[in-house]
């Protein structure tokens, strides 16, 4: 029995995305599967950490300048929070936010061993529910990143337990919370803030998707701004795969601002 829902996973996974990327599947599938070659270390941090290239480069699109009060809503393991402390320089405030106990003490360690000792000040590490969080601190944040959690099938791929228990109900989930933590972070933007929305997801639903949601329910609220980031462009956003990136990927990004 346990054999047949495994292979049943491993199906529905297959059909769904064949579905999706048509006679692009095989090639992209393939590139999924390789081991990753294009780790790059974050700069201007007291111990090397390493992270894709393409997430790297979705968060340098946040615009962040000293003096900031910028809130990052799923943070953990860190990289990204990384990024943005060596942005402010120990000045304003970072707010490094997981709700999941086990990630966020990741988090506090990459903060720990990497962030030069004065840049860490200005830091605080909350374990919230991102999807409320606009309902508690609202329009008080000038730059906000939400690196929201996604299907992740680059990870899924290489893991038969997960790949076993796959549906097409995991996509339409995730969109469904990524939507309420978009939202959220729309309240908790002041005027004229930045949001930077991004997922490590392939799939549409997950990604352009949300934001064509937001734009259907607050068009009056946000506008999208144009990025110079590498990938393909999407209805909105821009995502990168990495059988055209050389390895690269994948990581969708679309950088909005509140009005």
């Amino acid at each position: 029995m346990a054999k047949k829902k495994n292979i049943d996973g491993s199906i529905r996974f297959e059909e769904y995305y064949q579905g999706i990327y048509k006679e692009r599947w095989e090639s992209l599938k393939a590139a999924l599967l390789e081991e990753k070659e294009c780790q790059v270390e974050i700069p201007n941090l007291s111990s090397p950490y390493y992270v894709d290239e393409a997430s790297l480069l979705t968060a340098g699109l946040l615009p962040v300048c000293e003096g900031m009060n910028v809130l990052d809503m799923c943070a953990a393991p860190g990289g990204k929070t990384l990024v943005l402390a060596t942005k402010l320089k120990g000045t304003g405030s970072l707010t490094s936010n997981d709700r999941s106990p086990d990630r966020r003490a990741r988090l506090k360690k990459s903060i720990a061993d990497c962030i030069p000792e004065d840049y860490r000040g200005n830091i605080r590490v909350t374990g919230f529910d991102a999807s409320s969080w606009g309902l508690y601190e609202k329009e008080i944040y000038d730059a906000i990143l939400l690196d929201a959690p996604c299907s992740s099938e680059r990870h899924v791929m290489i893991d038969p337990k997960h790949l076993s228990i796959w549906s097409p109900s995991r996509p339409k989930r995730l969109a469904v919370l990524q939507y309420a933590m978009l939202s959220s972070a729309l309240l908790a933007a002041k005027s004229g803030a930045y949001i930077l929305y991004s997922t490590c997801s392939i799939n549409p639903e997950e990604n352009s998707e949300v934001i064509a949601k937001l734009f259907k329910r607050h068009s009056d609220e946000v506008e999208e701004i144009e990025t110079d980031l590498i990938g393909e462009q999407q209805e909105y956003g821009k995502l990168v795969l990495p059988d055209v990136e050389h390895g690269r990927g994948p990581m969708y990004a679309c950088l909005l601002r509140k009005k």
